[in-house]
């Protein structure tokens, strides 16, 4: 297969490569991937956002040059970022092969690391010589803040230009715990998911803390996936097990969302809301209690991706599915085309593969969400008037949790944003309900305020929730775009 040398999330020539339960092929481009769901089907993505989790720096004892990759939380609270699992390396950047990067001086326990401007502690070495836990100085809010502005993406040698943090953002995602992207979900989009609404395919997210995908040792990646914990919303939890009861789809957008549901499954074949933690492989042999379908990237054989889907086919029809795809040149990695897999004849949960039954959610309460921020993706400002000149919602990003520089403390008080270079003061969080329509009215209409507000009033209300930048700043740069927070409570669009 040929790497996806771009970073383009939804390329209008993406493919997908779909396989039902009797192992029939069907491939079709993947913006029309709505079309092989039906009603009653429920769909589960990772809201997760990406960390920048590539730190650069030198290690203190020696003086040697070292880049530290942060791979996992070392507990199931992936909400204090002062201490983390990573892999060092040493010298060189992403344009090298992973495997041909040169291992980091000695590591010891106590050893201190310079990460630009944070600074880290080596605590434990687990197991390895470049595996360790660190713990870094200084309180939470000034660790999140340096993340943001030393920190980039992980990224690997087939992508040759640098990414940015907007470039591993998927369109729903929210706080920021994930180490590389759930890129499964690069696939969504607004349009898909009005598509699902409209021919009564139910859409709901969990939050799970996706690792990295490969380490450059072979001894390492063995370990592969680490212990990776999860956040599961009581709606979700509520929607996976209605959807089973009525005989409906749990289609996983991603492995990690198969990992999350299965381990938080795996007594008594009911989804528990809260956290925990997803250990271990699954792979073949694994029997999946919960999930019915698998949307996710093209992997190659022999990674623990590749591994996971094991659990779905049988290993004839997985070697001839890898085989399908080399021979019509599928792209591979986090930017490339995408697979369906059904479950296949045998497995556990084929037997509930019946044309759903009709299916009638209760009522929800309407629910306050706050820290909304959008921007569209070409616009040019006026004034104080912000005119979008590009009403396509489908390239909306959000701003993770630690940009916010000032938290929203009323509901009618801005909140100014922070991004390592430029300050943004933004509207007021408001109550939404979160579905493609209420986003492409956010986007489309234009700003107003109340009479006699000045600049930068907490009477400011922006109809449009679109980020109105500071003095001086360039309409032309590339400033974050956000889409609606659907972590915790707030995970489930209908």
């Amino acid at each position: 297969m040929i790497p996806a040398r771009r970073a383009i999330q939804r390329s209008p020539e993406a493919r997908l490569l779909a396989v039902d339960t009797a192992g029939q092929i069907n491939q079709i481009l993947r913006a029309d991937c709505v079309t092989l769901l039906r009603s009653g089907d429920l769909v589960i993505a990772n809201d997760a956002a990406t960390l920048p989790a590539s730190l650069r720096g030198s290690h203190v004892a020696t003086g040697g040059a070292i880049e530290v990759r942060l791979a996992g939380w070392p507990s199931a609270a992936f909400d204090d970022p002062r201490c983390f699992d990573a892999i060092v390396f040493g010298a060189g950047d992403y344009r090298q092969r992973t495997e041909d990067r040169p291992s980091p001086p000695v590591l010891q326990p106590g050893d201190r690391l310079a990460l630009g401007p944070l600074s880290a502690r080596i605590e434990a070495l687990l197991g390895h010589p470049r595996f360790a836990t660190l713990s870094f100085d200084g309180t939470p809010d000034a660790i999140w803040a340096d993340l943001a502005s030393h920190g980039k993406p992980i990224q690997y040698a087939h992508v040759p230009v640098p990414l940015k943090l907007w470039d591993v953002w998927t369109p729903i995602a929210g706080a920021p715990v994930a180490f590389e992207p759930p890129s499964a979900g690069f696939a969504l989009d607004w349009r898909s998911l009005a598509l699902m609404r409209a021919r009564g395919i139910r859409f709901a997210t969990l939050t799970h803390a996706a690792g990295i995908s490969s380490t450059g040792d072979q001894e390492l990646d063995n370990l592969l996936p680490l212990d990776e914990p999860f956040s599961i919303p009581a709606m979700t939890a509520a929607a996976v097990n209605a959807a089973r009861a009525h005989r409906g789809r749990v289609i996983a957008i991603g492995t990690t969302v198969v990992r999350a549901l299965e381990a938080a499954g795996a007594h008594g074949g009911k989804v528990r809301c809260g956290s925990g933690v997803a250990t271990g492989r699954i792979g073949a042999g694994t029997k999946l209690r919960i999930v019915d379908a698998i949307l996710t990237g093209t992997h190659e054989p022999g990674t623990s991706h590749h591994a996971l889907l094991g659990a779905f086919l049988d290993q004839t029809r997985l070697s001839r599915i890898d085989a399908e795809l080399a021979a019509n040149h599928y792209r591979t990695h986090e930017f490339g085309d995408s697979l369906l897999i059904e479950c296949g004849a045998g497995s556990e949960t084929s037997r509930r593969l019946a044309p759903p039954m009709p299916f009638r959610p209760t009522a929800r309460p309407r629910r306050e969400v706050q820290h909304v921020f959008s921007l569209p993706a070409r616009h040019t400002l006026e004034g104080r008037r912000l005119i979008c000149t590009d009403y396509e919602c489908l390239s909306l990003r959000p701003i993770p949790i630690f940009w916010l520089k000032r938290g929203c403390r009323r509901r009618d008080e801005p909140v100014e944003l922070f991004d390592g270079e430029r300050r943004f003061r933004c509207g007021t969080p408001s109550v939404l309900r979160n579905s493609p329509e209420n986003c492409q009215r956010r986007v489309s209409s234009r700003l107003s305020e109340k009479p006699g507000a000045g600049p930068g009033s907490s009477r400011k209300i922006f109809r449009s929730r679109c980020a109105v930048p500071s003095q001086g700043f360039s309409s032309q740069s590339n400033a974050p775009r956000t889409a609606p927070d659907w972590s915790g409570s707030a995970g489930m669009i209908r």
